[in-house]
């Protein structure tokens, strides 16, 4: 079951699990379409796999399966592909 962590893992932004601006990659490293598509160029910097629009959970399957609460936050994220 995805995670659905709850922000860019770049950028901090707010991403809930209703969100269809969230992308992830097979390893559920979650950004935002925007950082996605302009600092990362599609590609998670952390796996190197492609960053695709995360798939959204009906409302009523978040009340058992609720998405996950905890961020995932790498500051040094723009920082490593500007190099």
């Amino acid at each position: 079951m995805l995670q659905l962590r709850p922000g860019c893992e770049c950028c901090d932004t707010d991403l809930p699990p209703e969100s269809v601006d969230a992308r992830i990659c097979t390893y559920e490293c979650t950004f935002c379409s925007d950082c996605s598509s302009t600092v990362l160029k599609g590609i998670c910097p952390n796996c190197g796999g492609e960053l695709l629009t995360r798939p959204r959970r009906p409302a009523d399957k978040l009340a058992t399966h609720p998405a996950s609460k905890e961020r995932v936050f790498n500051a040094n994220c723009k920082d490593r592909l500007a190099v």
